[in-house]
C-alpha cells in the first residue's frame, strides 16, 4: 500500500506504508469520529459530449428556369409559404405569343388532313385521308380505263398508241396515290411534332412562374422586380423548419459505439429542459481531416420554437451496462495536482492516491486506487493519520 505524504512548498513524496500494531499504539491522536463508505460497483455508463448545431431539414435555392425579366416577386424575407405557392413571376408576353403561334400551326396541320376538333392524329387511317382517297380514285379510274382498252384491243378497235397512253396514265395515277399517302403520313408526323412543340411552349409559359417546392419560410430574397435573370440564376431561398436536424460529430474512438435509434440528450442554450431525441442518420465514413464521425438526430419543431443555426450540445450514453467505483465529491481532496481519499484500513485512516475519471456535481469515478469493498471517509477534510471511530457505515446503492 502507498501513502502520499505532502511537504511544505508543494513537494510530494510517496513512501510505502504498512500499518502495524506498534504504529497504532504509538499514535497519540484522538480517534476520528466520521462517517465511512463501503464501495461497490455501480452503473456508470460512459457519456460522450458532442457540440453541433440545429440545421434546417431542407434548404432549397429556387432558381430561374428561363432567362427573362422579373415581372413580380410575391414573397419577402421571413414569409411563410405553402407548397406550390408563387414566388417569382417572369414577363410572359413573348411566351404566350409563342404558344399561340405553335397552336395555330398545329391547327393548320390538322385541317390539312380533315381532322375534326379533338380527334387525335393517331386515330386517322392514312388511306382514308381526303388527298389519298382522291388519288386512289383517280388511280382506280386509270386502271379501269386501261382494262377496257385492253378488251377493245382484241377486237382491233384501238391503236397501240392509245394502249400505251392508258398504261402510262395508270402508272402516273399509282405514283400520285403513293405520293399522297406519304404526304399524309408526313402531315401526321408533323402534327405530332407540333403537339410536342405546343407542350414545350406551354411548359415554358408555366416555367415563368417559380413555385415553392414545399411548405417553409423564405430565408433570403435575391432579386427584385425589373431585374433580368439568366436560366439557373438563384431567386429565392426556402427552408423547411417543421423538423430540424441536430448535426454533431464524435471522435474516431467512439465511431463503432453509435447506432441509428440510439437516444441522445440535446441541450440548447435558450431552452432549460434537455431534448430527448434519437439518432436518425450516421455518416458511412469518417472525415479524414478531423478523424471524426458525423451523425444527425431529428428534432421536432412544428411549433417553431427553434431556429436553424442554433448552437446545441448532445450527450450520448454509449454503454448502459458499464459499471465503476463511485465516491462522493466530498471524499476526494486535491493538492499539488494529485488527488487522494482517506481509506480506512484495519480501523485506521490512511491516505490513498487515486486517479479520477468522469465526474458530475456530486460523484467522482475512481479509475485507479480503490476497489469494491474498500472503505473510505465520506468527508475528506476530516482525514488524518488516526484511528477511525465510525459514526455510521454507508454502502453505495446500485441503480
Amino acid at each position: 500500500m502507498w501513502l502520499s505524504v505532502f511537504w511544505g512548498g508543494g513537494c510530494q513524496r510517496s513512501v510505502e506504508f504498512e500499518p502495524s500494531a506498534a504504529a497504532v499504539k504509538s499514535d497519540s491522536q484522538e480517534p476520528i469520529r466520521a462517517e465511512i463508505l463501503r464501495l461497490e460497483l455501480r452503473p456508470w455508463p460512459p457519456v460522450v459530449r458532442s457540440q453541433g448545431s440545429l440545421v434546417a431539414d431542407e434548404v432549397t435555392t429556387v432558381g430561374a428556369k428561363l432567362a427573362g425579366r422579373v415581372a413580380a416577386v410575391h414573397v419577402d424575407l421571413g414569409d411563410h409559404v405553402e407548397r406550390d405557392a408563387q414566388l417569382v413571376r417572369l414577363d410572359r408576353n413573348d411566351l404566350v405569343l409563342k404558344v399561340q403561334q405553335v397552336r395555330a400551326q398545329l391547327d393548320q396541320a390538322r385541317a390539312a388532313l380533315g381532322l375534326v376538333t379533338g380527334q387525335p392524329a393517331e386515330s386517322l387511317d392514312p388511306d382514308q385521308a381526303p388527298p389519298v382517297r382522291e388519288a386512289k380514285a383517280i388511280w382506280s379510274e386509270s386502271k379501269a380505263t386501261a382494262s377496257r382498252l385492253q378488251l377493245l384491243r382484241n377486237q382491233q378497235s384501238v391503236t397501240e398508241a392509245q394502249l400505251d397512253q392508258a398504261d402510262s396514265a395508270e402508272r402516273v395515277a399509282e405514283a400520285r396515290y403513293a405520293s399522297a399517302l406519304n404526304s399524309v403520313r408526313e402531315k401526321i408526323a408533323l402534327i405530332q411534332v407540333k403537339s410536342v412543340e405546343l407542350a414545350l411552349a406551354n411548359q415554358e409559359a408555366e416555367d415563368a412562374l417559380s413555385l415553392a417546392p414545399y411548405e417553409g419560410y423564405v430565408q433570403s430574397r435575391l432579386i427584385a422586380p425589373g431585374s433580368y435573370v439568366q436560366a439557373g440564376q438563384p431567386l429565392i431561398t426556402i427552408v423547411r423548419t417543421g423538423t430540424l436536424r441536430f448535426r454533431g460529430t464524435l471522435p474516431e474512438r467512439y465511431a463503432q459505439q453509435v447506432a441509428v435509434g440510439q437516444f441522445v440528450s440535446i441541450n440548447v442554450e435558450s431552452v432549460s429542459k434537455p431534448l430527448q431525441v434519437q439518432i436518425t442518420r450516421i455518416s458511412p465514413a469518417l472525415d479524414e481531416a478531423t478523424r471524426s464521425l458525423t451523425f444527425e438526430a431529428d428534432v421536432e419543431n412544428s411549433d417553431g420554437t427553434f431556429r436553424p443555426g442554433l448552437f446545441a450540445e448532445a450527450q450520448l450514453t454509449l454503454n448502459a451496462d458499464h459499471t465503476a467505483i463511485l465516491v462522493p465529491a466530498s471524499a476526494v481532496v486535491e493538492f499539488a495536482g494529485a488527488e487522494k481519499v482517506w481509506k480506512v484500513v484495519d480501523g485506521r485512516a490512511v491516505e490513498q492516491p487515486v486517479k479520477v475519471g468522469r465526474r458530475n456535481d456530486t460523484e467522482y469515478e475512481i479509475r485507479e486506487g480503490l476497489s469494491a469493498g474498500d472503505q473510505i471517509l465520506i468527508q475528506a477534510d476530516m482525514g488524518r493519520l488516526a484511528l477511525v471511530d465510525a459514526v455510521s457505515r454507508h454502502a453505495t446503492q446500485s441503480n
